[in-house]
């Protein structure tokens, strides 16, 4: 038995996990949907990166194998038969669940020969307009070569032949289906229906008019999938902005990794698909039904009824006190703590556009790694530049977000603002606002600051489960200026502390106190730890906490996604215990526990403890040091998701996961934790509705039984039609961006 899970097969359990709430009836009809197009973006970018950069270490000869002990050849092997699983699990989801319910619902998605004739009238009309000005259709030849196919852009393929040369051999001819028309369109309703038909069955039902003078021997859509990691020559002397600009471009010409096409595509046309992108058998993907499952995204984004989906709410508005006078004031008196999306994140965006408005703010320094389009943050930024100085520092290399962030980059820097892009060879992943204020009440130059674990993104700040911090205390605000001036000028200091900054400290800082809890439970002190983290594959890390438990730690592990860790197994981590939450938020925050011999710290940041945030990354992990801050996140946040036995899922010391409540026997009340955050900011439940089994005493230690799934077990029995009573309004939820 290996110390480590294998990274590539422990992220797809976790997609697993999201097709399970796709899976559960229990969920409303068009969450599901929107769980399943998530899967599937998922897959795409699993695809694009991490299957990508298997293939060119063997194509590099890499036959080393990982922590895991598999070669490369050996884990790339496993991932075929494993996507494949998949795949065929999301199409079974797909036909089987989500299509007879639609149906029930009176919601069809409808092929051309199924619409009745005010459909047809209204299909062709939006087609002549629409679609056929970008349509360009192409023959493949001698003269006309196989087009550049775009990643990820859905195509049709048609096996021609012509009508006047009956000698001839078939030709191929290829159409691109416009990315900038939605991918379902809008029909007329009939008998009360709301229906849909694919953008690419409405253009190819009109393929003959594009291809006159040939019969149509077969049809069928497909999709490539491109490697889309980026190489930059960092030491070249052109800007880091021209090199992230030029890789972009490189980027689309990426090698293919994956063929997706309709399972009843001729061998003809597959064969050559396949021999033209130069793709083995096993990256070929036969799709029972419509090819790109995520464009059932717009499904549940153009299907209004509000029934089929979760109620929204109303996040918590933060309160003044009644003596503040705006909400500098406020911060002046104490630190502010929000736990996105349940605390508003209007707070956050009210600071930035505070600051841009308030004439007595000198200054504002300020991250962005990913941010919204019409930010209402990016806007307030250029606006301030007009009347102070306005520092930003933008992060390029975002993946996905390299094109959005370079324009935002220009925006800016004609706006008068001074724009950086980080430090050559490290993302700018920490989350922080600097502002400095001559405080108009006694005149004072002081420091304000927002720390927080997700992005400046007001509009994933309503999905993403994030912790802010609003302070002025000078012990941490002049520890954000010392983090700026590194960012801006590459100037290190001696001490960040109380910040734990990576690449500087911050691996350093968190096993130091994993090794002091192993300390204190050897001495007999009070020790546990509690982290809260999208990601655990530092193998330093997984070490020490596999040494904190050999010293009798209590360790409890919330690991939305990737876990490398094997919990649970007698004489290396018996007293560590993995749970994952998926349900209707992204658990996004990460928070990290430190029980210290009775004297307690809680540390909140960017980072997860993976490599790329300990060493390559600049990443921020701040402390709480208000104890009324600490408690709430203590008896509150942990409390809740350890208490979780609706949505968690428990990692097995085999590698599987096995829901929660079935693996107490449903002994246990349901709860889960989403619902109860909801509710308590919504003024409708207390802490004390937290069951007594969410306290560390009573935590049990970790199952050992096997599950039958190879993947995932999820037993229905657990989950019920009221603890699912929360909205999901996120395009794109659970995602490998972060």
């Amino acid at each position: 038995m290996t110390r480590y899970f294998s990274r590539d097969e422990s992220w797809l359990d976790f997609n697993w996990r999201v097709l399970e709430e796709a899976q559960d009836a229990s969920n409303p009809l068009l969450e599901r949907v929107k769980f399943l197009a998530i899967t599937a973006s998922n897959l795409d970018e699993f695809f694009e990166i991490r299957v990508a950069g298997i293939l060119q270490r063997i194509e590099d000869g890499d036959n080393e194998p990982g922590p895991d002990l598999l070669t490369p050849q050996q884990t790339l092997d496993s991932l075929a038969k494993k996507t494949h699983a998949f795949v065929s699990d999301q199409y079974k989801c797909w036909n089987r669940q989500l299509l007879p319910a639609l149906a029930e619902a009176r919601i069809r998605t409808l092929a051309w020969k199924d619409l009745d004739e005010n459909q047809h009238e209204y299909a062709l009309r939006f087609y002549q307009s629409e679609v056929d000005p970008l349509l360009t259709p192409i023959t493949i030849d001698p003269a006309h070569p196989f087009p550049r196919v775009l990643n990820k852009a859905l195509c049709l393929a048609l096996l021609l032949h012509r009508k006047r040369k009956s000698s001839s051999s078939a030709v191929l001819g290829v159409v691109t289906v416009p990315r900038a028309l939605p991918r379902l369109v809008a029909l007329p309703a009939s008998n009360g229906h709301t229906d849909f038909i694919f953008l690419h069955d409405l253009i190819e039902s009109q393929a003959a008019a594009m291809y006159r003078g040939y019969e149509f021997l077969s049809r069928t859509a497909f999709r490539v999938t491109r490697n889309s990691n980026l190489y930059l020559q960092e030491e070249e002397t052109r800007s880091l902005l021209e090199s992230v600009r030029s890789e972009l471009h490189n980027r689309r010409k990426g090698d293919a990794v994956r063929l997706e096409i309709e399972s009843d595509a001729s061998p003809e046309i597959v064969e050559r698909l396949r021999a033209n992108f130069e793709l083995d058998d096993f990256q070929v993907f036969y799709t029972d039904g419509p090819v790109n499952l995520s464009r059932l995204m717009n499904l549940y984004t153009k299907t209004s009824r509000p029934e089929l989906k979760y109620p929204p709410f109303v996040a918590r508005g933060l309160r003044l006190h009644r003596e503040s006078i705006n909400l500098f004031d406020e911060i002046r008196r104490r630190d502010i703590l929000l736990h996105h999306p349940y605390d508003s994140y209007d707070t956050v965006v009210d600071f930035i556009r505070a600051a841009a408005e308030d004439p007595t703010v000198l200054s504002i320094k300020q991250t962005l790694y990913r941010t919204s389009a019409n930010s209402p943050i990016f806007q307030a930024l250029r606006e301030a530049a007009q009347s102070k100085e306005v520092t930003v520092v933008v992060e390029l290399m975002a993946r996905f977000d390299e094109a959005s962030n370079i324009r935002w980059a220009r925006d800016l820097e004609d706006a008068g603002v001074q724009v950086f892009h980080g430090i050559v060879g490290l993302k700018t992943h920490c989350k922080l606002a600097l502002l400095v204020r001559r405080d108009p009440e006694d005149g004072v130059i002081r420091q304000y600051a927002h720390l927080g674990t997700g992005n400046y993104n007001a509009e994933t700040a309503l999905f993403y489960t994030d912790i802010s911090l609003l302070t002025a205390n000078p012990t941490i605000t002049n520890a954000v200026h010392s983090v700026f001036n590194y960012l801006t000028a590459h100037a290190e200091s001696d001490d960040y502390l109380p910040l734990l900054a990576a690449p500087l400290n911050l691996a350093e800082g968190f096993a130091q106190r994993i090794h002091r809890e192993a300390q204190h439970a050897a001495e007999g002190r009070p020790a546990h730890i509690i982290a809260k983290t999208n990601s655990l594959l530092d193998h330093s890390i997984i070490e020490a906490l596999y040494a904190a438990s050999q010293a009798g730690v209590q360790v409890d592990l919330i690991v939305r996604g990737i876990c490398a860790l094997r919990p649970g197994t007698k004489g290396m981590s018996e007293n560590i215990r993995v749970r994952s939450i998926v349900g209707r938020f992204l658990e996004h925050s990460r928070v990290y526990y430190f029980q210290n011999g009775g004297e307690e710290e809680i540390y909140c940041g960017s980072a997860d403890w993976m490599p790329r945030n300990l060493f390559e990354r600049c990443e921020v992990a701040f402390p709480v040091l208000d104890p009324q801050l600490r408690q709430r996140i203590r008896e509150e946040i942990l409390a809740a998701y350890l208490a979780d036995n609706v949505q968690a899922r428990l990692l097995l010391p085999t590698g599987s996961y096995v829901d929660a409540r079935a693996q107490t026997g449903n002994l246990q009340p349901a709860f889960q934790a989403q619902e109860f955050l909801i509710r308590l900011a919504e003024g409708k439940a207390t802490l004390k509705d937290i069951p007594a089994h969410a306290t560390t005493d009573t935590l049990s230690t970790q199952p050992s039984a096997a599950s039958p799934s190879p993947h995932t077990s999820k037993a229905k029995k657990g989950r019920t039609s009221g603890s699912k009573a929360v909205a999901s309004n996120a395009k794109h939820v659970l995602t490998l961006k972060e």
